[in-house]
């Protein structure tokens, strides 16, 4: 895989490139970036099912795809989320990550540790733990019946989104995900039942520049407690 950064540039605004370099990015420049954080953002009409376009007024610019200088001593190719600042870096060569916004653990559903992705889906089905429907026995109402229970199939109002990367400790599945979602204003929230939750376009583009065994580590931090939360939906 490819992790330098050059090859991360070619699909990202020219804005995002020049918040890396002395002086920032020039007027000039930062018309480009609406223009091309838009198509960027734009509707996807060619997948298993249509993801709609996203209104970029009702998030901040701070969470939009970004590649930005990241010190680290994790290797290229890790995955790195800081649920403090709601941001999830894909670790490239140097000193360089693509930075993404994300929706993280609301109160009491925070984790942290480290993980690998043990598999991949696009439009995942929502198998909601034991533990969702005891708090929402309403979700009940939603399911169907699927080879692995009870069960939302994938598609357009399921709450994993349009691609979901599954995070294991060893081999035990942590019921932790990094999921896609069509609720985007909600990136850079506190809002997840302990799940890190992407932009559909974002989710997209670290799942096609993710490998099965990636590393993932999600970093502590004030409200996290460490495995005290064995697993939730999105």
């Amino acid at each position: 895989m490819d992790l330098n950064r050059r090859a991360f540039v070619l699909g990202l605004p020219a804005a995002a490139i020049g918040s890396s370099l002395p002086g920032g990015p020039s007027l000039a420049q930062q018309a480009l970036s609406r223009s091309t954080y838009q198509a960027m953002y734009a509707p996807i009409d060619d997948d298993l099912y249509p993801i709609p376009g996203v209104d970029l007024s009702r998030i901040n610019q701070n969470y939009l795809r970004k590649v930005v200088p990241y010190q680290t001593s994790e290797e290229p190719g890790t995955i790195v989320v800081e649920p403090q600042n709601r941001y999830l870096y894909l670790v490239l060569r140097d000193g360089m990550a693509v930075r993404y916004g994300v929706g993280v653990g609301r109160s009491g559903f925070s984790w942290s540790g480290s993980a690998v992705i043990k598999s991949k889906q696009e439009w995942p089905d929502w198998y909601p733990p034991k533990e969702m429907f005891g708090r929402q026995p309403e979700l009940m109402e939603q399911m169907g019946e699927l080879p692995g229970g009870p069960g939302m199939p994938g598609g357009p109002g399921n709450p994993l989104g349009a691609r979901a990367m599954y995070l294991w400790q060893g081999n035990k599945d942590t019921l932790y995900r990094i999921h896609g979602t069509f609720e985007p204003w909600t990136i850079g929230t506190n809002v997840s039942s302990g799940c890190i939750r992407m932009i559909n376009q974002d989710a997209i583009d670290l799942y096609n520049h993710t490998n099965i065994g990636t590393k993932v580590v999600v970093r502590g931090g004030s409200g996290n407690r460490r495995g005290q939360h064995s697993a939730r939906a999105s």
